[in-house]
């Protein structure tokens, strides 16, 4: 029995000095596993928002702690670490944006004005500023120039049907890779916003607004059409339509982008519908 408490104590002392060096999203995990629904056999999300807002004071906290973190420290992790942080702030705080207009709101862009969209008010105060969503997405993710990573648009959400779905669990620096790449493939498996038909592939119009991010050369990839060829399998591509996508046979069209909120609530849904 002694020797069960000692390795029960050891497990959760590993366990701390894991988060300890590093970011502990832990309260966003737990936010996120309650309140986040599969669909679609988790091609897709929706989100309780009724149920969140209920929760706020778990959701403020975390945001305070991710507002407590100075721009040195943040220098000084991993890339990874950087990277996880980001991406969950951005959820975060996009989740925070919602819960501000809920349940009047049909879409998150319900919340923009006319001077600013949703993704440009400053509201956010994160590494020792004022910045806004697209602060965090375009300036210290895609614009930074160190993390060159296209995957990160199926893993930000914009609380949109069209979106790529909100994960149900944190990004961790650990399991980043993994769960980009569980997310890219995701979001390419589902046929409502990516399909081929005959000569035309037809997919999400993320891939026209960020067409460059996927031309950098990341991986094996340097254009959209070897984007695709990687991901052939979760296009459900054969070898017939990855010779003619590489000969330029296949045509690729974007399709339009379903605003409306990625609400758990059907009838919120419905009302716009």
């Amino acid at each position: 029995m002694r020797r069960y408490h000692l390795y029960a104590v050891i497990l959760i002392l590993l366990t701390q000095c894991a988060w300890a060096g590093n970011f502990d999203h832990r309260a966003w995990d737990r936010i996120l596993r309650q309140h986040v629904v599969s669909t679609d056999n988790d091609a897709a999300t929706t989100v309780d928002y009724a149920g969140l807002l209920g929760q706020q004071a778990e959701l403020d906290l975390y945001l305070e702690r991710l507002a407590a973190v100075n721009l040195a420290e943040f220098e000084r992790w991993p890339h990874a670490v950087q990277l996880a942080f980001l991406i969950n702030a951005y959820n975060a705080w996009t989740v925070k944006l919602v819960l501000s207009g809920y349940p009047e709101i049909d879409s998150i862009k319900d919340l923009g004005s006319w001077l600013n969209t949703p993704w440009e008010k400053q509201f956010i105060p994160l590494l020792g500023a004022s910045r806004s969503l697209d602060d965090i997405e375009h300036g210290l993710i895609r614009d930074s120039g160190r993390y060159r990573e296209p995957r990160i648009h199926f893993a930000v959400n914009c609380a949109s049907i069209g979106c790529p779905a909100l994960r149900a669990e944190a990004y961790t620096a650990e399991r980043l890779d993994a769960q980009l790449e569980d997310q890219t493939r995701l979001f390419l498996s589902d046929r409502t916003r990516n399909r081929l038909q005959g000569s035309v592939l037809s997919v999400s119009p993320l891939f026209k607004w960020y067409r460059e991010d996927f031309e950098k050369g990341r991986s094996d990839f340097n254009s959209l059409d070897s984007f695709f060829v990687a991901y052939a399998p979760a296009l459900a591509l054969q070898d017939t339509d990855i010779k003619n996508l590489q000969a330029g046979k296949i045509r690729i069209e974007y399709l339009d982008y379903d605003w409306r909120l990625n609400d758990a609530d059907p009838a919120i849904t419905e009302r716009t519908h």
